[in-house]
């Protein structure tokens, strides 16, 4: 059978791609390796029975923010977000956190000395978020929005640790940058880690840091659903190895790496092009524990108890030494950690009276060390008491990531480094990035723009692309 389009890998973006050409009227059919679809958004009984863990994502604000997947009717899908009464918080000794509330004067009141220059900052940006999105979700073109661009760039392309000081006095202020931009997997002194932060911040101000209720896994069952709705079909269980396991098609699109892309088809790209595609650079990989807990782990700080998603790490000085630390390729003793607290608002995931968590922290690309220890002391550190809630634990390090999802080399989630070289120029400098050199072959994975992130547009705007081209 001869398809219009064939989409390898069924991920969010996979199947964004695969959405919006079924969409758009074109047949369209995905093949996954693994026995369930999701990519990064499955979910398994990993720790005990009736525990719920999410292989990967877990907290989507993109869901609520991005183009494509507003444009889904979602609750006709039977996805359901709900939302943690705070979206994130950060402890720091003595029994104090930053806590980030959903409104700006709510959260900039408890910041002291800080309270002006949080409104300062954030107010502008959570007025006009929309703005600051359409542009940043989609590969480099001139903004549409100028001046409100101007003003987030001037201060995105920051450190996070240049904006942390020079705007704010207190820890706890601080601390809301440093915690959010670590989700960068960059070094804290790096541009730009502090557009990173400003970006998570104002969403969690603007529509939330929300979870699917029930699991990651509800929200890929569904893009399945809408795809099948839509005349779309999908393998499972199908690895492919090389381009000629590829069904015929007009176009192909590979929700995978620049790595991959070449062990599958490098024979078949230009050289120039195959070269640059190996100098892509991939970031530090992740160590990651999920558990099944006898009850809510026992924070000091009672609004941290409350928060959906928990930046475990101490002061500013301390998230960005333990940050540079997978750079240099050392294992932090006291790791930045960044722990979700699902069932503190997600019920469904774990019989009653029973909690579940996960938590990773960055380790060296490909390490194997298990950071079981550190991750726990760390928590331990914040939550006495949490080790003796513990009923059972999975682990995963960077090979183990790696194994149980291919996009995720070395353990890097994001697919590949995204400084401001990488952001926009991944995998490639090319004016369409999603294209490849090769007549109907595509990339549509978080290695394209706009980079990591549960948002569906880098498959959207790879579809986009080949509906211009070879499936017009």
């Amino acid at each position: 059978m001869t398809y219009d389009a064939v989409v390898v890998g069924s991920g969010p973006n996979g199947l964004a791609a695969a959405i919006t050409l079924a969409a758009a009227g074109r047949h369209v059919h995905v093949v996954e390796a693994e026995d369930t679809p999701g990519g990064g958004t499955r979910s398994a009984e990993l720790t005990l029975p009736g525990f719920v863990h999410d292989v990967c994502s877990t907290i989507q604000p993109l869901l609520l923010a991005s183009p494509f997947f507003r444009a889904l009717p979602l609750a006709d899908l039977g996805v359901e977000l709900v939302h943690p009464e705070i979206p994130y918080a950060h402890p720091l000794p003595d029994g104090r956190a930053g806590v980030l509330r959903r409104d700006v004067m709510e959260t900039a009141e408890a910041l002291g000395d800080d309270k002006a220059a949080y409104v300062r900052l954030m107010r502008p940006l959570v007025e006009h978020w929309q703005d600051v999105v359409a542009d940043t979700l989609k590969p480099l073109r001139p903004p549409r929005h100028p001046l409100t661009m101007a003003r987030f760039g001037l201060k995105a392309v920051q450190s996070a640790a240049g904006l942390a000081r020079t705007r704010f006095v207190t820890d706890e202020a601080q601390s809301l940058v440093s915690g959010a931009a670590a989700h960068s997997m960059l070094p804290l002194d790096r541009s730009p880690t502090a557009g990173v932060a400003l970006m998570l911040a104002m969403l969690a101000h603007a529509v939330g840091w929300p979870a699917v209720r029930g699991g990651s896994q509800v929200l890929a069952d569904a893009l399945v659903k809408d795809l099948e709705r839509l005349g779309g079909t999908i393998t499972l269980g199908t690895r492919v190895e090389d381009a000629s396991q590829v069904p015929r098609a007009k176009a192909v699109l590979f929700d995978v790496t620049p790595s991959q892309l070449v062990a599958i088809a490098g024979d078949r790209l230009p050289g120039r092009y195959r070269n640059a595609l190996t100098r892509y650079r991939y970031g530090p990989g992740i160590f990651k524990v999920d558990w099944a807990l006898d009850g809510p782990i026992p924070w000091t700080n009672a609004d941290v108890a409350r928060a959906g998603t928990v930046h475990v790490g101490g002061t500013l000085e301390e998230v960005a030494a333990a940050e540079r630390a997978p750079h240099d390729g050392a294992h932090a003793d006291k790791p930045y950690v960044l722990l979700v607290q699902q069932t503190v608002f997600d019920r469904s995931r774990a019989p009653a009276g029973k909690h579940t968590a996960w938590a990773y922290c960055h380790v060296p690309h490909g390490s194997t060390v298990d950071m079981t220890d550190a991750i726990e002391r760390q928590v331990e550190r914040f939550a006495p008491g949490f080790r003796d809630l513990v009923l059972a634990r999975s682990t995963r390090d960077s090979e183990q990531v790696q194994r149980h999802n291919a996009n995720y080399v070395g353990g890097d989630i994001n697919g590949g480094v995204q400084d401001l070289r990488q952001q926009f120029f991944r995998p490639v400098a090319r004016w369409t990035p999603y294209r490849t050199p090769v007549k109907g072959v595509y990339l549509c994975s978080s290695s394209t723009p706009p980079g990591g992130g549960v948002h569906g547009m880098c498959g959207y705007w790879a579809a986009k692309a080949a509906l211009r081209r070879e499936l017009r």
